[in-house]
């Protein structure tokens, strides 16, 4: 059979200043569309695999048959119940050096956020489906996301169909009175694929690795326990992805990742990702590197080399959106990273 990826969450427009401007330098945004979620469903369809998202938006609103258009034209199947709400929006302001990004959300109201379970036909929205993705995004809008994202998971496993999750833990969300611990350790347990950082693995399962993100330097070792303690904890999960990233600057990333499938610990080759464009969806691009490695590849560590490798590509590419292809990245695998002009 073939397959089918669906992702599940909120869509917002991005408006972010031109370049590398501060908010307002001059009085413009340059508009696009971002959310983890649709990122992921981008990112598969670029690389050849059929995606599907769904998410909730307000009715006769043309932001959103704009954004509808936008998903086909990157090859995934809209799947958009309209019900009341607002079309949430979020501000990027792109750092540089030693200027950190920083995001301003505005997405209170939103019609996920106020979407209720049973506001969605799962049977239907999951027709045909081999995998469903979700992030820890959704469940931090509002009770009525993080009930909908359980019922998501819960009706995706009862079909038999593959579960990830990526953590995504967002610091600035979780508001409505329950703990990201509370609310996601019990949604990972109806996942088969785990994904994550290590602030992910802490804020949001109350787990951690005796490793400093911001120092430059990363001990894998560290990350095996850290894999292994997801694992253990949640007996549910078939393997646990980790992404390793050292932030030298805003500019200046290591990237690299480990997967760890119970059997063996995979560790990524290393890149040294320097005059960042935009990191912002790097991580929901190595979700869709890895989701479209395990679909399509025998090893276990080539779908994992092949997720970072599309990763580090994701931040060259302005916007949330990856734009890439297999060949591409293949080329990047094999060496091709100098940056020479094809003719």
């Amino acid at each position: 059979m073939a397959s089918l990826v669906v992702t599940f969450g909120e869509i917002m427009l991005r408006l972010a200043p031109p370049g590398f401007e501060r908010f307002l330098q001059t009085p413009e945004f340059v508009a696009t569309f971002g959310g983890g979620e649709a990122n992921v469903a981008v990112a598969v369809a670029q690389l050849g695999v059929p995606a599907r998202y769904i998410t909730v938006l307000p009715p006769n609103n043309p932001i959103v048959d704009a954004f509808a258009g936008e998903l086909r034209r990157f090859g995934v199947e809209p799947w958009l119940i309209r019900q009341k709400g607002r079309f949430g929006i979020y501000f990027v302001e792109t750092g540089a050096n030693q200027r950190p990004s920083q995001v301003v959300y505005d997405r209170e109201g939103s019609a996920i956020a106020l979407a209720k379970t049973g506001d969605i036909d799962w049977d239907r929205c999951l027709d045909g489906a081999t995998w469903f993705h979700v992030t820890g995004i959704t469940p931090a809008l509002s009770q009525s996301a993080a009930d909908l994202a359980l019922e998501a998971a819960r009706a995706a496993r009862a079909k038999g169909v593959t579960v990830s999750c990526d953590l995504n833990y967002r610091k600035n969300l979780w508001k409505y009175g329950r703990t990201a611990q509370e609310v996601m350790s019990e949604l990972f347990s109806h996942v088969d694929i785990g994904i994550a950082n290590e602030e992910d693995c802490q804020a949001a399962l109350g787990l951690h690795a005796e490793a400093d993100v911001h120092s430059g330097n990363l001990e894998t070792s560290q990350y095996r326990k850290l894999a292994e303690t997801v694992l253990d904890r949640y007996p549910n999960l078939k393997m646990m992805a980790i992404t390793l990233r050292e932030s030298k600057s805003a500019s200046h990333n290591g990237w690299s990742a480990c997967l760890h499938d119970r059997e063996r610990f995979l560790v990524s080759r290393h890149y040294d990702i320097t005059h960042i464009v935009d990191r912002v969806g790097g991580g929901d691009c190595f979700a869709g590197g890895l989701i479209f490695g395990l679909l399509t590849m025998p090893d276990r560590r080539d779908a994992l080399e092949f997720a970072v490798a599309a990763s580090c590509l994701k931040h060259s590419v302005y916007g949330d959106f990856a734009r890439m292809t297999v060949p591409e990245v293949q080329s990047l695998l094999k060496g091709g990273g100098s940056g020479r002009v094809q003719r």
